[in-house]
Order: structure tokens, then C-alpha cells, then sequence
């Protein structure tokens, strides 16, 4: 069965020519030009992922964003029409996977999506493996910090997997986007640093002052067990 795409965009044109481009790929599209009408369409039609504008009506794509998370964890990729950080920054803090400016290239816009949909758990034998005071379930696509299920939307998952099973090594910026986005992100690495952000959150007891997920100044990041 062909990938679901749910385009949510209020400028005709833009949708016309998304949804061309993802045809030609093979992919089954839908569209809702709101943002009552996408989350509606994001909560009944099961799309495998979310092409998300910002500026909508009726309801922003954040708050479509933030509804959505509460209830499912279908990647998101944001849409908007403005190059400040903190654009950029706001969705990635609600679960978005990955933003785009406009304008962008449809080849740009194709890569990310065919990133995105590639993302899934590594094989797994049908047990956990522990990390320390970390479990990772490959089947159920969970993680577990001392027996409790971690909430993570899938990009967060895939990050802290990845870091989990090269426990000890730091990694740049530039290497975790190549392995874990699945793409050369050229340019702004921000992304990484929110999703970071957020992981420590979720699993550190003091996220100002971390034990596991740690910044090596200069380079990047590590996981570490202890």
C-alpha cells in the first residue's frame, strides 16, 4: 500500500503542485485547506505524515500540532512562511519532525518526506535491550527510563535510540542529522538542538544539569548510561 500524505495548506497553487509532486511518486495524497479541517483529517484518515502550514485559518498549524501530539505521534513536517528562529523553534517544541521555509524546492521538500517516511524501528529479536536505566523496545517502539514508557513523537524516539545503541560516543551536530533526519541537512543545525532540549525533559532529573545527555562544547552531543 502506497504512503499516505496529508497535505494541510490553504494556498491552492502550493498544494496543486506538493501533491503533483507526491503523486509521481506513488504516494496516496489528501489535503485540507484549514486547520480545523487537517486535524480532523490527521485524526480520522491515518496519514502516515503531515505536510503542516503554519499561517492557516480557523486554526494555526501550532495548535494543530499541539492537538495532534496529544493523541498521535504522526511525523510532522512544518511548513512556514518565516526564517525567524523562533518560528522554527516553536513548532519543533510542539512535535514537529522537521521544518521548511518558503520558498523551497520541490526536490528539497521531496527528500525530506522520503527522510521522514524511511525512519522506522531497527529489527528486533522481541526483547528489550537495556541501556543501563534505559530499555529499548524496538517492537513496541518504546522507550523506558526505570520501567516508565518515555512520551516521545518519533523523531525524538529515533534520536534517543540512535544515541542509546552508540552510548559513549559524541557525535556532531552534522553526523546526528545524516544518520538520524536521514539527509544532508546543509546548513542550520537548531533543529538538533531543540529535540535535544526536549529529550532532557523527559529523562534527566535535573534537565539544566544533565547525567546522560550530554553537550561536549565544540562538537556536540553524547548519551552516556551513569
Amino acid at each position: 500500500m502506497p504512503h499516505r500524505i496529508l497535505i494541510v495548506e490553504d494556498e491552492p497553487t502550493l498544494v496543486e503542485t506538493i501533491g503533483y509532486n507526491l503523486r509521481r511518486e506513488g504516494y496516496d495524497v489528501l489535503s485540507a485547506g484549514d486547520g480545523e479541517a487537517g486535524l480532523l483529517a490527521a485524526q480520522t484518515q491515518s496519514p502516515d505524515l503531515v505536510i503542516l502550514d503554519i499561517m492557516l485559518p480557523k486554526m494555526n498549524g501550532l495548535d494543530v500540532c499541539r492537538t495532534l501530539r496529544r493523541t498521535s505521534a504522526v511525523p510532522v513536517l512544518m511548513l512556514t512562511a518565516r526564517s525567524t528562529e523562533a518560528d522554527k523553534v516553536a513548532g519543533l517544541d510542539l512535535g514537529a519532525d522537521d521544518y521548511l521555509t518558503k520558498p523551497f524546492g520541490m526536490r528539497e521538500l521531496m527528500a525530506r518526506v522520503k527522510a521522514m517516511l524511511r525512519r522506522q524501528p531497527a529489527s528486533a529479536t522481541g526483547r528489550p535491550h537495556a541501556y543501563g536505566v534505559f530499555a529499548l523496545d524496538d517492537l513496541r517502539h518504546e522507550i523506558r527510563k526505570g520501567g516508565q514508557p518515555l512520551p516521545l513523537p518519533p523523531l525524538e524516539y529515533s534520536l534517543l535510540a540512535y544515541l542509546l545503541r552508540n552510548h559513549g560516543i559524541t557525535f556532531s551536530r552534522d553526523t546526528l542529522l545524516e544518520k538520524v533526519w536521514g539527509y544532508d541537512y546543509a546548513g542550520d543545525t537548531r533543529t538538533v538542538d531543540v529535540h535535544v532540549r526536549s529529550l532532557r525533559e523527559k529523562i534527566e532529573a535535573e534537565p539544566s544539569a544533565p547525567r546522560h545527555l550530554i553537550t561536549v562544547r565544540g562538537v556536540g552531543y553524547r548519551l552516556d548510561l551513569e
